[in-house]
């Protein structure tokens, strides 16, 4: 009898051509299907709760899948991480009603951006955060950051060519917190458009070197104007939290 599992999953997204399967390229979705094929005999179809981009890691994750495998759901996890390679990992396996999405049903995520500020690149710290220098007002990046939260139409945050239907999104909060030299920031929203939390990350940081105002963000903000915000900033700082159901 066929059962549905979610799945929380873990991943480092550096080799990894993004979430979605492709044609030229190692996704997180085919390694994981290609795991389950391995272990079980069966061809699912795994379902993520997004689409991380191309460099993009994850701590949290959520997919789900639906199969006849005899394995315990619980227990499913363990004996996935046998056959699942290094880069990728599942951190807990459940069984779930035949209504959960991973994709459809999910309330919130949380993404966090990674930095430091260093003069000279740090080997230890480049395959996860995105180095910045010069001087920089935690104060103004969260300035910049409060304006961003509550309902807006976020055009000027996702990259050009992206079709969808509406660019209107809530973002519950966002926070900017500096430990040393290491700079998060954590974005919580209820959708998040192509590229929009690396380019809002991007927007923060330049509002933080001086570099663009507050007034250029509620500008973006009203008009859709990208050309306002700066560079979208490296997938390789860019990591999935969590996912909210």
């Amino acid at each position: 009898m066929s059962m549905r599992i979610k799945l929380t999953l873990s991943y480092d997204g550096t080799s990894f051509c993004g979430w979605q399967k492709q044609k030229n390229g190692v996704s997180v979705q085919g390694t994981i299907e290609e795991a389950i094929f391995a272990l079980t005999g069966e061809r699912v179809s795994v379902i993520g709760s997004g689409r991380t981009d191309a460099g993009v890691h994850a701590k949290g994750q959520v997919a789900h899948f639906d199969t006849s495998a005899n394995i315990p759901p619980e227990k499913f996890y363990k004996a996935l991480n046998t056959v699942l390679p290094a880069a990728v990992k599942a951190m807990s396996s459940e069984k779930v009603s035949d209504k959960f999405n991973a994709n459809r049903t999910a309330k919130r995520k949380t993404y966090e951006y990674s930095l430091y500020i260093s003069d000279v690149e740090q080997p230890l710290k480049e395959r996860y955060s995105v180095r910045v220098y010069g001087n920089l007002s935690i104060e103004k990046m969260r300035s910049a950051a409060k304006i961003l939260e509550g309902e807006h139409d976020f055009k000027a945050f996702s990259a050009t060519g992206s079709s969808v239907k509406t660019t209107v999104r809530t973002i519950y909060g966002i926070s900017v917190d500096k430990s040393g030299e290491d700079i998060k920031i954590s974005v919580c929203g209820n959708g998040f458009l192509y590229n929009m939390v690396r380019i809002i990350a991007g927007a923060i940081v330049k509002a933080g070197k001086g570099e663009i105002t507050e007034r250029d963000i509620l500008k973006a903000l009203n008009t859709g104007d990208r050309t306002l915000l700066g560079e979208t900033l490296s997938a390789k700082g860019l990591c999935l939290l969590k996912v909210e159901y």
